[in-house]
């Protein structure tokens, strides 16, 4: 197989996240990670490719390499449970400014801490993702030097983001940064600290949402245009939000014209996981926890979705569950509540998490045989160290397991676990 087409491999199999990583590893004279007309961000090489290059790329895609948080940031005081990973601590938890509570995705917890690193010097800024400009439903990769800059990013990205497209040049800044990312962009960024040690002496610290995924775009324009009334499509918007503004606040759509278009997060989802249309990567994941992060925000609804009361205006203020995986982040949670950042409402177990995301403990159950399907269909799947798939999957029963590695391989040989070639444009 040419370099060319191992590459792109990774997006026909359907593993690309769109993170951005492989064109900050190749350079853009080689490969651009461009919107393509699937309405995904993915990797198109520019030039010729060697296999060295493509060996690079692969030792940290995330697409095809996840692994637990790293050896040196476990020590004898952490505990590791079996589907939630490393903790230090686990708490209910919300920002300590109320406007930033109201602004953020859920409690605005990650948005506050932020702002409380930055405000505290403890880093020379944010690396994150905001709004696109280009594409509204989709966002950008982002520096934010000020709480102002911190504010312009609040609010979840249900949308392609392709924040580390220029890592490489972030790493040249030569400053301290702490980094907010889904867990999957926390994956890339702990592979490339492998390879790259300016990673470790400069990323202060790893934040992420506890992640279900996204709405898979042609899905997302489909709500956009039939849901939500926008007729004309991305290039009508002047602005897309998908939460905050209350927790989980309305998915708000403002046209180029002045109009507003408001839908409740049960709108835009639906009632139950059942509901969501998501990327096939999305749903093999072995990590939307966010194992190798030094802080993971999750949302707290009972059963993993808010009720139809709960996405009434005013109904929720918003709660988080913090888990603090490290030393750094248990030091920076207890710092920030001692500051006023954060507020602390209780302590929580892992087993509290159980009931607060259900899906993600159904996902991590059955993801290694998902694995073995696609293995069994020749199909490219994430190699994965310190998660714990197998050992979970020896839990579960022989017909739960048969059933999800023969669900995988049938959707791989229908072609439902694959995509097009990518090819540079507008979603078609």
């Amino acid at each position: 197989m040419s370099p060319e087409n191992r590459l792109n491999r990774i997006t026909t199999d359907a593993m690309c996240v769109g993170c951005g990583m492989c064109q900050s590893i190749a350079g853009p004279d080689k490969v651009r990670v461009p919107l393509t007309t699937t309405g995904y961000e993915r990797p198109i090489a520019q030039a010729s490719l060697d296999h060295e290059t493509v060996d690079r790329i692969y030792a940290v895609c995330p697409g095809v390499r996840v692994n637990g948080l790293p050896g040196r940031e476990i020590d004898a005081e952490t505990t590791i449970d079996h589907v939630w990973g490393p903790l230090k601590r686990t708490i209910r938890s919300w920002a300590g400014d109320p406007a930033v509570r109201h602004l953020g995705a859920t409690g605005g917890v990650l948005t506050a801490l932020a702002i409380y690193l930055l405000e505290s010097r403890r880093v020379d800024f944010i690396l994150h993702a905001r709004e696109s400009k280009s594409n509204p439903l989709g966002g950008e990769q982002h520096l934010s030097f000020t709480r102002e800059d911190v504010l312009t990013g609040s609010g979840s990205r249900y949308g392609p983001t392709a924040v580390l497209i220029d890592i490489a040049d972030v790493l040249d800044r030569n400053q301290p940064f702490a980094f907010i990312g889904k867990p999957c962009d926390i994956s890339a960024l702990r592979n490339l600290a492998r390879v790259d040690l300016r990673v470790d002496d400069l990323c202060q610290y790893m934040l992420t949402p506890v992640c279900g995924g996204y709405k898979e775009p042609r899905a997302m324009l489909k709500t956009l245009t039939q849901d939500m009334g926008i007729t004309g499509g991305v290039e009508e918007l002047a602005a897309f939000r998908y939460r905050g503004n209350g927790c989980p606040g309305p998915t708000r759509a403002e046209t180029k014209d002045g109009k507003v278009t408001e839908i409740t997060y049960l709108d835009l989802w639906g009632a139950s996981s059942a509901d969501w249309s998501l990327p096939f990567r999305c749903k093999v994941c072995p990590d939307g926890i966010g194992e190798s992060a030094d802080i993971a925000a999750a949302d707290t609804w009972p059963g993993g979705s808010p009720s139809a009361e709960m996405v009434e205006p005013g109904a929720d203020d918003g709660t988080n569950a913090i888990m603090a995986r490290t030393n750094r982040g248990l030091e920076l949670m207890e710092a920030a509540i001692a500051d006023g950042a954060l507020a602390y409402e209780c302590d929580v177990t892992p087993r509290d998490m159980d009931t607060y995301q259900t899906h993600q403990v159904n996902k991590k159950h059955g993801v290694w045989a998902r694995y073995v399907g696609l293995k069994n269909a020749g199909q490219l799947y994430p190699e994965t160290d310190g998660l714990r798939i197998a050992d979970l999957a020896r839990e579960q029963s022989l017909t739960f397991n048969l059933a999800q590695a023969r669900g995988a391989r049938e959707r791989a040989r229908q072609g439902r676990a694959s995509e097009q070639s990518p090819v540079e444009g507008k979603l078609q």
